[in-house]
């Protein structure tokens, strides 16, 4: 976003007059502001995506829409329950100081009435995952590229076991991922997922292929074969047993973490719901020209261990 455009939002949203509400007037420490004003800054991006302008105009409904849209991203429950303390906390100020008129935060749905919300890890736990293979065996080798891919990129398990060698692209730093529907996006890759992937493609996956027909697919099972999609679930939930993590950890609990990962750290939502190939139907345009470099910009600033 240009800064000009940028600034008339933050003025029109009121953030500076905000964030000197949460500092001065409710004694919040500096973390809990720039947390507020970041999550605040979220719901600005998701409105200005549906020509909202102003707090004012955001109604009840479009709020709700933001919450399950977070949710839908991946969002752990702790975060998107802040983020609603955020919003009501936001409204709470501006009917207080007459800027609207209503407070469409009031009836927000707690995460903890949902009966379904994904497991997240915590960037400890994921280091003790990605540590977890013993690369003394020459398949751990692959199980550790796998997991460094997976949590590097937040593909689905159908993208990962569906990717072949030539969709590394080692010297740009991304991976050529087809979605659903077959449609193909470029998704930024961090240097230690790169390098655990090259080494498994320079030193394991040949020895694997002249076992079986590995038909082109990077990432390859003991007989030689295209590893399957239950062949990689039983590859991750292994790890996270050997790691000693007693949440449930799936594909998908990798996806969902990468995105919390990353917006946790400040990373903006076009950019993730880029990278993910999750993009709302009714603002495909708005993600789909998003620059490789600014993509990679945002993995490498947000990302823990880009």
């Amino acid at each position: 976003m240009d800064s000009a455009p940028a600034e008339a939002l933050a003025r029109a949203f009121q953030l500076e007059r905000f964030r000197d509400y949460l500092a001065l007037e409710a004694g919040n420490s500096a973390h809990t502001v720039e947390n507020y004003l970041r999550d605040v800054r979220r719901l600005v991006e998701y409105g200005t995506s549906r020509k909202i302008r102003t707090p004012g105009e955001v109604t009840a409904a479009q709020l709700r829409e933001f919450i399950y849209f977070l949710k839908d991203l991946g969002l752990a429950a702790t975060t998107i329950r802040r983020q609603i303390s955020a919003l009501r906390t936001y409204y709470k100020f501006l009917v207080g100081e007459g800027i609207v008129a209503r407070d469409p935060s009031e009836r927000i749905e707690s995460p903890k009435r949902w009966r379904t919300l994904p497991a997240v890890l915590t960037v400890a736990d994921v280091e003790r995952l990605l540590a977890a293979p013993n690369t003394d065996e020459p398949l751990a080798i692959r199980d550790r590229a796998l997991l460094e891919f997976a949590y590097a990129t937040g593909v689905r398990v159908s993208e990962l076991v569906g990717l072949t060698l030539q969709d590394i692209l080692f010297e740009e730093g991304v991976a050529r991922v087809f979605g659903k529907g077959s449609k193909e996006r470029l998704v930024p890759v961090g240097r230690r997922a790169l390098g655990a992937v090259a080494l498994y493609a320079r030193e394991i996956r040949p020895t694997l292929e002249k076992r079986g027909v590995g038909r082109g697919a990077l990432f390859l099972n003991a007989r030689g074969g295209p590893l399957s999609r239950v062949g990689a679930w039983g590859v991750i939930k292994k790890m996270a047993k050997r790691a000693g993590l007693t949440k449930r950890v799936t594909p998908h609990t990798l996806r969902h973490t990468f995105a919390t990962h990353l917006l946790e750290g400040g990373a903006d939502l076009r950019a993730v719901q880029e990278m993910l190939g999750h993009a709302d139907l009714s603002t495909t345009q708005l993600y789909t020209h998003v620059d490789r470099d600014y993509l990679r910009s945002v993995h490498k600033s947000y990302h823990p261990r880009a």
